[in-house]
């Protein structure tokens, strides 16, 4: 019982989209990876309210949660890298600071809230047999939350996770509560953890 009620909903709705990559934080895929992310976008201008998702699987690696999280960050910071060398602007409405609770990462001027699976999991939530990442449309959990929809989802996501595993994911917060940033891993980061991801947003602007 997969506790996420939006990735079921968009994969009943043929909006769960994924391709393959190569090891994750490869430099050689990087590229591809981006190209990918903005032709998924421009397919969803205006995603509406049904949940819509792009997953990026990668070659199988196995690894710990701390291993996972380095090279999660390392192809985040890849990406967004070649975003900014190929002239990708932040995403209006979105900090590129991830300790302010107002961050998002942000492809070619779109939001995503980033989630991080693989084998090595804590969470049996977020195990999957190979390491992912999954991209959601930042706007869209904005349009939950502006309908009163989100905290309805949150409570169902909470209740499933519960059942699986006994406890809810400690690092999940309420959206827009805290940086979203501390919640990419999946790991039950510490208190003082700082996020390793640094934005060149304004250094080309």
């Amino acid at each position: 019982m997969f506790p996420c009620v939006g990735a079921k909903s968009a994969l009943n709705k043929g909006r769960l989209h994924t391709q393959a990559f190569g090891p994750l934080a490869d430099p050689a895929h990087t590229e591809r990876l981006r190209q990918a992310l903005r032709e998924y976008s421009a397919r969803y201008p205006d995603p509406g309210s049904v949940p819509a998702t792009f997953v990026a699987t990668f070659a199988e690696q196995a690894m710990d949660e701390s291993t996972f999280e380095r090279r999660m960050w390392r192809q985040l910071q890849a990406l967004h890298d070649c975003d900014v060398a190929r002239g990708g602007a932040w995403a209006v409405g979105v900090s590129d600071d991830p300790a302010r609770q107002d961050f998002s990462f942000s492809v070619d001027g779109r939001a995503f809230f980033v989630v991080g699976l693989h084998a090595g999991a804590s969470r049996l939530a977020r195990r999957t047999p190979m390491p992912c990442l999954v991209f959601n449309f930042h706007e869209q959990f904005e349009h939950l939350k502006a309908t009163g929809k989100y905290a309805v989802m949150q409570e169902a996501i909470r209740a499933r996770d519960r059942a699986l595993q006994g406890e809810i994911n400690p690092v999940l917060a309420r959206f827009g509560e805290s940086s979203e940033a501390r919640q990419y891993s999946g790991r039950a980061i510490e208190a003082d953890w700082k996020c390793p991801f640094h934005s060149k947003a304004h250094e080309h602007a």
